[in-house]
């Protein structure tokens, strides 16, 4: 969907939530050449798989990271005049990459600054833009592109950079030489156009801790929030929200025993969570069970974006990679 641009990734957030090494190795395998993070913790444990590939570290640099910056592969992603100096005076002469405000008035230099002639004289390589609310169908996308194209104009860089994952499903007009995707390569589905193209990504399992019985007019879990219309047989997760399963889903998750969708009930709690497995006699303690995960609709339970569903994700996973 990127056409002729190259197609980058954000792997900020430790990969999403899914690991960044683990991320950067297989999309590297897969061809990807530009890497994002946000923070120089963040690069330092990426630098040594990178090998032809280049990293960026989107919140440029403080006072604070001159040192480890300028000692660093990673370029910095300048987003004020105050950066932009710490960079001529300490960057000796390397590239950097530059963000621009558009219109979203999070990072960024501004149109005025451009004008001004801030950045001349500096070695770019990327100069980028991020779109507000490339997931909605609103004029503002077609601002902040003609805007970008006029300060790029005005620029010197090597490349130019403005769709995030819903800015790839608005068309080539917002591609220009490189593409910045996160959600979109984790499963995530940015807007309509990508439905049926994604596949899911991430499959959350958890292991049964206690099999047991209620009946009628049985309460389950905190401020008891489920009450038995009749007999039931019930699952306890080891999952909670200590893992990123947040209290979003509680009675309003579901789990997939073979092919049934069967309910989470109850309230989430830290660390257990209860389902309804009627349809499922054979289950025992210790048995795995997949919670329903495919992010679009585990969004739509939950009340969480499927930004949040990813980076909430907690450490006492463990990730199996196949």
């Amino acid at each position: 969907m990127s056409g002729n641009a190259a197609c980058g990734a954000a792997v900020k957030a430790d990969g999403y939530g899914l690991g960044a090494r683990d991320v950067v190795l297989r999309l590297a395998k897969a061809g990807c050449r530009d890497f994002f993070v946000a923070t120089w913790a963040e690069a330092e444990p990426l630098l040594s798989l990178m090998g032809d590939a280049s990293l960026s570290v989107l919140h440029g640099l403080t006072v604070a990271d001159i040192q480890h910056a300028t000692g660093s592969a990673a370029r910095p992603v300048l987003n004020s005049a105050e950066q932009v100096k710490r960079w001529r005076e300490h960057g000796q002469g390397r590239a950097c990459d530059v963000m621009l405000d558009t219109g979203m008035n999070r990072l960024g230099l501004s149109p005025a600054q451009i004008a001004e002639g801030l950045l001349e004289g500096l070695v770019i390589d990327v100069l980028m833009s991020h779109l507000a609310s490339a997931d909605e169908d609103v004029a503002l996308n077609a601002r902040q592109r003609d805007a970008f194209v006029t300060m790029a104009a005005k620029v010197g860089a090597r490349r130019l950079s403005l769709a995030n994952s819903a800015g790839i499903c608005l068309g080539q007009d917002y591609a220009f030489d490189l593409t910045r995707p996160g959600l979109a390569l984790y499963g995530g589905v940015p807007r309509r156009e990508a439905a049926g193209q994604i596949k899911q990504v991430v499959k959350i399992e958890a292991q049964i801790v206690q099999r047991r019985r209620v009946g009628a007019g049985d309460k389950v879990g905190y401020n008891a929030t489920f009450t038995a219309d009749r007999d039931h047989e019930l699952a306890i997760l080891n999952i909670g929200y200590a893992d990123g399963y947040l209290r979003g889903f509680s009675r309003t998750g579901r789990a997939r025993i073979a092919a049934d969708f069967v309910p989470v009930i109850g309230s989430v709690s830290m660390d257990l969570t209860a389902i309804l497995v009627d349809v499922a006699p054979y289950l025992r303690e210790g048995d795995w069970v997949e919670l329903d995960f495919d992010l679009p609709s585990a969004s739509a339970q939950s009340g969480l974006s499927q930004y949040e569903l990813l980076t909430t994700l907690g450490s006492r996973y463990r990730r199996d990679w196949r």
